[in-house]
């Protein structure tokens, strides 16, 4: 089993955070309390406390993780994301 590697927020300073971005090494963020990841120019995403902010370098990495597609940002791998998980349910019941 794959074990995400993420990078807390308040764990990282400013310019290692923009260093990071720049070069691909973080590309996505999420809400560690919700579970959502997401672009890093997501609108919901920019309002989040820095306290729940995770950063991923990729989808796999968030997906491994536990967390699932922002509904804005990502709107069709949320709906994906969304369908798959009612027939998963569908088939437990």
């Amino acid at each position: 089993m794959q074990r995400a590697k993420i990078t807390l927020h308040l764990s990282i300073a400013n310019l290692d955070l923009h260093r990071h971005i720049r070069s691909g090494k973080i590309r996505l963020a999420g809400n560690s309390r919700l579970k959502i990841f997401g672009q890093l120019n997501c609108r919901s995403g920019k309002r989040m406390n820095k306290k729940n902010r995770v950063f991923f370098m990729d989808e796999n990495q968030a997906i491994v993780a536990g967390y699932r597609p922002c509904g804005h940002c990502m709107k069709k791998k949320y709906e994906l994301w969304k369908t798959q998980r009612k027939d998963e349910q569908s088939t437990v019941i």
